[in-house]
């Protein structure tokens, strides 16, 4: 079994100066260029007016800080929203590229969610965020949640924040990558027929699997820059 997630795919990809670059990266690679280039074209000639790819990207946009600010409220949603939205639609690509034709059988494309290496990653990524932006807008006052309600619990309340990254990667990769190890195993018994509703149902978990992990990326955020937290 592959370390790219059980395809079979040989690793790595490609070696640069004695660095290993596997297949799942350049996907990955390939994922955020994507993203770069359609921010660009949406956002290069603003019109009040907005007309095609702008007027997609703006709908988009909207609703995913209309999203946050009913959570953390619209004045933190303009500060926290663009992180939070591209980690939602990095993470919605990722999920919809294993639905693609030759997903995880072309070499340099592999699903990146479907690898521990880069849920895991972006977990952290999110970690690190709610310490950054608690202690930005709190200082020091950021690490008095930790010793509430009671000073006795910090060692609980450290463990709960640890954990938080563990359950955020965990449940991300275990549902993208049993989804993908389905639709693999329907595609050899009957390559014609079953494993068109699952790849169906893929485009619904893979939407809802990134909205469950930005939803508790805000909810984390929210609380650590809440002035009353």
């Amino acid at each position: 079994m592959s370390a790219e997630g059980g395809h079979g795919l040989p690793e790595p990809f490609a070696h640069v100066g004695g660095i290993e670059i596997p297949h799942f990266v350049i996907t990955s690679w390939a994922i955020i260029l994507l993203l770069g280039i359609l921010s660009y074209l949406a956002t290069r000639n603003m019109k009040k007016l907005p007309q095609g790819l702008q007027n997609v990207m703006e709908f988009v946009v909207e609703g995913l800080f209309g999203f946050f600010g009913g959570i953390m409220g619209e004045e933190r949603a303009r500060k926290y929203g663009p992180f939070l939205a591209t980690c939602f639609l990095y993470i919605l690509l990722s999920n919809y590229s294993g639905l693609l034709p030759g997903a995880a059988m072309i070499p340099g494309f592999v699903p990146p969610t479907n690898n521990i290496s880069i849920t895991a990653g972006l977990a952290i990524l999110v970690f690190l965020s709610v310490f950054y932006f608690g202690i930005r807008a709190k200082g020091i006052g950021f690490f008095k949640h930790f010793f509430q309600p009671m000073a006795f619990l910090f060692i609980l309340n450290i463990i709960e924040e640890l954990v938080r990254p563990v359950s955020l990667s965990l449940r991300l990769y275990g549902n993208i990558f049993g989804e993908e190890m389905i639709i693999a195993k329907l595609s050899e018994m009957v390559p014609v027929l079953v494993p068109v509703p699952m790849m169906l149902l893929g485009v619904l978990t893979g939407a809802i699997q990134a909205f469950v992990f930005t939803l508790l990326a805000t909810t984390y955020i929210a609380g650590a820059t809440d002035e009353h937290h």
